[in-house]
């Protein structure tokens, strides 16, 4: 069984907004605390991935990130993008090494 820190409920919201704010399949990867079934607390971070490039990738963390902020009530959510045109950063390698998928 997959670890987390997230419920259902969680996962289906997060599925949602990511698919109905981007074109395609994004993969969406939930890293960092959330991941870790001994931790407690902490934001929700995720790793969300597209096969295609992103024109406005602040725009777009952006309206994921609020629209999940006002659906879990506040609870803080960082975004990160992976897209073909965008630099790809250690922390993308750690989230994906790392993280579960959602």
């Amino acid at each position: 069984m997959i670890k987390m820190r997230l419920t259902q409920q969680q996962q289906e919201i997060i599925n949602d907004v990511v698919h109905r704010l981007m074109i395609g399949e994004p993969e969406i990867i939930l890293f960092g605390s959330r991941a870790d079934d001994t931790q407690k607390g902490g934001d929700i971070d995720l790793l969300v991935c597209s096969e295609h490039p992103i024109e406005h990738p602040a725009v777009l963390s952006a309206k994921i990130g609020a629209c999940l902020v006002r659906a879990f009530q506040g609870r803080k959510v960082d975004i990160l993008l992976s897209a073909p045109n965008l630099k790809q950063q250690a922390i993308h390698h750690i989230a994906r090494e790392k993280g579960v998928q959602l």
